[in-house]
């Protein structure tokens, strides 16, 4: 029977697979969801801390082109020039700030961004001797820069995409400084004055561009991260969107299938002949499930519903034959789940066994074996099947790195239909500093 248990004790664990069975991204206005993620103001505002390292990630990461042109000049005729090798040499962020927009979009504001651009500038012209001259000399472009991204959530294939269709960037300082100063003062008023337009839509067009791939690249790292929490070998859970994320002025929200995909549960016939101490040492016991478990949550905790056959097989005293008694039952077992010290408990708040048939019996020694069992089950089978699960689960936990969040009053509520979890987590540093990394 204890195999059975696991398994049910395991899909309680894993209930946030049974809540829905619903499309990628449907487009109505209902949301059929098993799990729902909504992230409130405060959070984003700790978020926001670390937007100056993702945007900086942006800078960096942007492909600056050469930038030719020419200008026609008194006296010089006509001037070309072109900028080559632009990189950055330095950058810094002041400050930012996150607004959500009802229905419309989360807006990121980026104060004062310190960029220190540098290349070569090549140029070149013909006097009026005929003489053609071609100049080359490294440069620094110093700038201070503000950012305004407002950026859009939508459901692609069950999965979130990002969007900033408004993106601006608004130049407060742009200085060009050429190596030495040895060049006329002419040549300097010339670049500055004319490069800068140019420059300006070049930069916008490229970080505003990688600023979009990153915010995407993000999000698939997030909900990678997320799934592969919820997952362990063959066991699954599903967390494609149902729909578009909800934006209001007070938090941003997502709503996700969660539904359990599983190729097979590994069940351990052993466990039951550890506590079965009470039958014979010569006592034969196998346990099958007749179905998977069926797993709903209610408002009274998890319910997992599963019908089982027990085959009990005893020696006659002669040791030349065996009785075999058999049982098939429903089994009913209501758990609460908590989280508290980086741990997962599991509460029994109900067991109910029903008999559906009995073999070789006397009604007698039914009632007996069957008061026996029962017994057994609530006594010794369930609290250590679950005493094992709370350890196995924790330790599967951390190792997706659940222990690395600093959970605050974790709260884990069976509802009728679903399973809320409320809780209030610090960001790890480690998961910025894993998807800075994979940027690289």
């Amino acid at each position: 029977m204890h195999d059975c248990l696991i398994t049910m004790l395991a899909a309680t664990v894993l209930t946030l697979a049974l809540l829905g069975n619903v499309h990628a991204c449907s487009k109505g206005t209902s949301h059929k969801a098993g799990i729902v993620c909504r992230i409130t103001k405060p959070a984003l505002l700790v978020l926001n801390q670390e937007t100056a390292k993702v945007i900086q990630s942006a800078f960096q990461r942007a492909n600056y082109p050469n930038i030719t042109g020419e200008k026609a000049m008194m006296l010089l005729g006509q001037v070309k020039y072109g900028l080559h090798n632009i990189q950055i040499s330095h950058l810094s962020i002041a400050s930012s700030r996150v607004e959500l927009v009802e229905a419309k979009s989360i807006d990121v504001s980026i104060q004062n961004v310190s960029v220190v651009f540098k290349g070569t500038l090549k140029y070149g012209y013909t006097t009026a001797w005929g003489l053609g001259i071609d100049r080359s000399v490294d440069f620094e472009i110093d700038s201070a820069i503000d950012l305004q991204i407002n950026t859009q959530l939508t459901c692609d294939s069950g999965r979130v995409r990002t969007d900033a269709p408004d993106c601006y960037l608004s130049f407060h300082k742009l200085l060009l400084h050429l190596q030495g100063e040895r060049e006329p003062g002419w040549i300097k008023q010339l670049f500055t004055n004319f490069i800068s337009f140019t420059l300006k839509l070049v930069l916008k067009g490229q970080i505003c561009k990688e600023i979009n791939v990153i915010s995407n690249i993000m999000a698939d790292f997030v909900q990678t991260r997320a799934a592969s929490i919820l997952s362990d070998g063959d066991i699954g859970v599903d967390i494609s969107l149902t729909g578009d994320p909800i934006i209001t002025a007070s938090y941003l929200e997502s709503h996700h299938k969660a539904v359990l995909e599983t190729w097979g549960f590994n069940t351990n016939q052993e466990i039951f002949q550890e506590v079965v101490g009470g039958f014979p040492s010569q006592a034969q016991v196998t346990v099958h499930c007749l179905k998977m478990p069926k797993i709903s949550c209610q408002n009274k905790g998890v319910v997992v519903n599963s019908s089982v056959m027990v085959k009990f097989l005893f020696p006659r005293p002669d040791q030349q034959h065996s009785v075999a008694y058999t049982f098939e039952e429903d089994i009913m077992t209501t758990v609460q789940a908590s989280y508290s010290k980086k741990k997962l408990f599991l509460s029994l708040l109900d067991f109910q066994i029903t008999p559906k048939t009995v073999s070789n019996l006397t009604e007698s020694s039914s009632e007996s074996v069957q008061s026996f069992l029962q017994s057994m089950i609530t006594t010794v089978g369930i609290p250590e099947v679950m005493s094992r699960l709370e350890a196995v689960f924790t330790a599967l936990m951390n190792s997706k790195g659940l222990s690395l969040f600093d959970i605050i009053n974790p709260e884990i509520i069976t509802q009728d239909g679903f399973l809320l979890l409320q809780m209030d987590f610090g960001f790890p540093e480690h998961l910025l500093v894993d998807f800075l990394q994979s940027l690289s």
